[in-house]
């Protein structure tokens, strides 16, 4: 899971996750915005990817075909074997954003790389409620152990890099290490941006990665009470078998793709199932994108984390996105049906 974390931090100063009983609605294609004008062969390329794993029968059996459709005939494919069901739960659609980080570096530690990125200790992974954030990195539980992947030349980035789960690490020779989340030692997140609205120095329309990453370094004493206020720790592995040009494993254990694949609650929408995305706001967005991840907050029939790619560009957006819309799923045919009521 990329983004075990991800978006608490702003999350937390919302609403709660939706608790209604959903109702679902089978529209027509000709229901979704911008449907014709989709690149519809990208969007089976990602489904493809993991589409295979998926265990139920009526699935595996559109698997297959999908693997007889050449790119040009895609969004036939999606129209012949699919169905929209927009499923609501009384909650208002909502779509942010995630990325992989890329952090400066370095296998051993020195003056500059001093801030280690944690192996999960056996005894961490045994206990399921262990140390707090402040007495891993403030304790001798961690020291002499071996359990460094690597050192990082700045503590707020590491922070941020647990919020999102994953990311990569620039090294000096020019290559990279990539780390995926590795587990956590139990204690509920707590949020930073709601503590900095709580203090009065951040306003609720001001929180951000961005403004909290220039607030903690602007003020660098309470900075580190600041992100021990969040007692959650997320530990890590090194990830060695995907190929660098992919993206971070997602939820299926396998890579998502920039724009095309979202984090969802799969309460609501099974992993590896196509996604319509009608992202309101300043930059609108319609696009078919296939659910492959999963976060913590990301709750509700109407939540969705957008992947925007890797690096500070990608997170830079990514920070930015919070906007309304819609999200219809597409499921397979008999599926879709066998949701409505018996009336129906």
């Amino acid at each position: 899971m990329i983004g075990a974390l991800r978006s608490l931090f702003l999350v937390a100063v919302m609403t709660t996750a939706a608790s209604a009983e959903p109702t679902r609605s089978i529209l027509s294609f000709d229901d979704l915005d911008g449907w014709a004008a989709d690149d519809h062969g990208a969007a089976l390329s990602v489904f493809l990817n993991t589409c295979g794993d998926l265990d139920n029968p009526d699935w595996q059996a559109l698997c297959n075909l999908a693997r007889t459709y050449k790119a040009d005939a895609a969004r036939s494919f999606f129209e012949l074997f699919f169905r929209p069901v927009l499923v609501e739960d009384g909650e208002d659609a909502l779509f942010t954003g995630y990325f992989e980080p890329e952090l400066d570096g370095s296998k051993t530690r020195t003056d500059r790389f001093k801030y280690p990125i944690y192996k999960m200790p056996p005894e961490a992974r045994a206990e399921g409620l262990w140390l707090s954030r402040r007495e891993i990195l403030t304790g001798d539980a961690m020291q002499g152990r071996g359990l460094e992947i690597a050192w990082v030349d700045d503590p707020v980035e590491l922070f941020f890099l647990q919020i999102q789960g994953s990311g990569r690490v620039r090294l000096p020779d020019g290559s990279a290490l990539r780390v995926g989340y590795g587990g956590a030692n139990g204690h509920p997140y707590r949020s930073i941006g709601a503590e900095l609205i709580r203090q009065g120095a951040l306003g609720a329309h001001e929180v951000s990665a961005q403004m909290i990453r220039a607030w903690v370094r602007k003020n660098p004493e309470a900075g580190v009470e600041l992100l021990f206020h969040n007692p959650s720790y997320v530990f890590f592995r090194e990830v060695s078998r995907v190929a660098p040009e992919l993206g971070p494993l997602g939820a299926m254990n396998r890579s998502v793709t920039t724009m095309r694949s979202i984090a969802a609650d799969p309460a609501h929408t099974p992993l590896g199932a196509p996604v319509w995305v009608e992202k309101d706001g300043k930059t609108p967005l319609r696009r078919l994108m296939i659910a492959q991840d999963t976060g913590a907050a990301i709750k509700g029939a109407q939540r969705a984390d957008i992947f925007f790619g890797t690096g500070d560009e990608a997170g830079k957006a990514a920070g930015r996105l919070r906007d309304p819309g819609r999200m219809v799923l597409l499921l397979p045919i008999q599926r879709a049906y066998a949701l409505l009521p018996d009336e129906f």
